[in-house]
């Protein structure tokens, strides 16, 4: 079987046979090049044709995110680009920027929490990416400008989006199409290791005109505020007495899940209270999260929206739950806000 060609792009020697030893170990990639910084990088790409691309931040003359952007808008085929880097906001920013998935280099090397087989996993996924079809760059919620508050046309209280591979992105796309508060809140569970889903927040905080804001214990959700569940937990929603959702986040669960983060985990312990008044979304990712939860949520009448396959980078938890028969309405990312407003 003939294995995958990967080029490393690194500034550190020392890094890049780590990171080379740890790809020729796995059984469908090997390392056919080596970078030391981002115009090596652009130049191999163009002679080894590799399949996917590490890139680290840090480097001379073109630091990672410049040799992304080069590579995202130049480069004559589509690369999938994996990002490994130190740096849990650029590695965000990477994602909004078309990189396909990241990982601390932390994380990879010391491998406590963390098996080499999961990682390879990833790499996997990477070869199934395809680019984000280029939407139209008319922004259909701003063309109408609503300055004035949405008001409510049915008596849905609380939405669910879940993402995975890809999502940064999506996320991005469908929040920043909002100019004005909705009248319930949002949480958002996007599967990313420990110490990204705050700089995810923070970063969509600042281009949206929606707050958001990551989860914390006990938190009330309120109304127009977009929230992020932590990575490393998992997050579950109580009522309290006045019907307000409060955050519950938990360790551990009855649920089996490979995820913390976990839409399952999430759906199934907000279907049991919000019953038909909750949206669910599922975006690009893969694997089948969100399954069961849909259908918990399609048996207590809920709604559910998936993300079309050809705006996705992953369509496989979209898939799954289309396939299942679950979903009320499959669409591309550009439409999904502009239909959230048309139900609520």
């Amino acid at each position: 079987m003939n294995k995958h060609g990967v080029l490393v792009v690194d500034d550190s020697a020392l890094m890049r046979k780590t990171i080379s030893d740890i790809i020729n170990a796995s059984p469908n990639f090997t390392v056919i090049g080596k970078a030391r910084n981002g115009m090596d990088a652009i130049e191999k790409i163009k002679k080894l044709q590799p399949s996917i691309v590490t890139l680290d931040y840090e480097m001379p003359i073109l630091d990672g995110l410049q040799t992304l952007i080069y590579i995202m808008a130049k480069a004559e085929r589509f690369v999938p680009v994996f990002m490994i880097t130190n740096d849990e906001k650029i590695s965000i920013k990477a994602l909004e920027l078309g990189a396909v998935d990241c990982i601390l280099k932390s994380q990879l090397l010391e491998q406590k929490d963390y098996p080499l087989e999961n990682f390879y996993k990833r790499l996997d996924a990477a070869l199934r990416l395809k680019s984000m079809r280029t939407e139209e760059k008319r922004n259909p919620m701003n063309e109408e400008k609503k300055d004035r508050e949405i008001q409510m046309k049915s008596d849905k209280e609380i939405i669910i989006i879940g993402s995975s591979t890809g999502g940064p992105a999506a996320l991005q796309k469908i929040i920043t199409q909002f100019s004005s508060p909705l009248p319930i809140p949002i949480l958002v569970i996007q599967h990313m290791p420990p110490g990204f889903t705050k700089p995810l927040a923070d970063r969509l905080n600042s281009i949206c005109q929606l707050r958001v804001k990551e989860a914390e214990q006990n938190e009330c959700l309120e109304a127009g505020v977009v929230y992020i569940a932590p990575a490393g937990i998992q997050t579950t929603l109580k009522k309290d007495e006045f019907g307000n959702y409060i955050v519950k986040q938990v360790t551990t669960t009855n649920i089996e899940t490979l995820y913390k983060p976990s839409i399952d985990v999430t759906l199934l312990s907000v279907s049991e209270i919000a019953k038909e008044k909750m949206i669910t979304i599922i975006l690009t990712g893969m694997g089948d999260d969100g399954l069961r939860g849909c259908i918990a949520v399609k048996k207590h009448g809920g709604t559910i929206i998936a993300q079309s396959e050809e705006t996705c980078v992953v369509y496989g938890m979209p898939k799954v739950v289309y396939e299942a028969g679950l979903v009320d309405k499959q669409l591309p990312i550009s439409s999904i806000s502009k239909e959230i407003i048309s139900i609520l």
